[in-house]
């Protein structure tokens, strides 16, 4: 019997984590640092780098570039990973926002 391999991964394009989540656990825990010595290598406060792998704040490309110059993964595909997670997020709301829709008229 096929399995229906793609259902788990339409999930994930659905709902993408937030980045950090992603720096968190395949930067900071694969190199078994501390949010401290992450934040140092990067040039950053440690409550800086706190907030984005808590989710509380989005990456931004200074911080994806500091990121790929001390850690090695690209800034544009750090920065990808935060458009797919912002557009998500923006789609689940997307109900709630309210618009006058501008018609034009027909030209004679």
């Amino acid at each position: 019997m096929i399995r229906n391999s793609a259902k788990p991964f339409e999930k994930y394009l659905k709902n993408p984590p937030h980045i950090g989540w992603f720096i968190r656990r395949e930067i900071i825990e694969a190199l078994e640092l501390t949010e401290t010595a992450a934040a140092q290598a990067l040039g950053v406060s440690r409550p800086t780098i706190s907030k984005l792998v808590k989710g509380s704040t989005a990456l931004s490309w200074d911080m994806a570039f500091r990121i790929e110059k001390a850690f090695g993964p690209k800034a544009d595909h750090l920065m990808r990973m935060q458009f797919a997670y912002d557009e998500a997020q923006a789609r689940a709301r997307q109900g709630s926002i309210k618009v006058n829709k501008i018609i034009r008229a027909p030209q004679p």
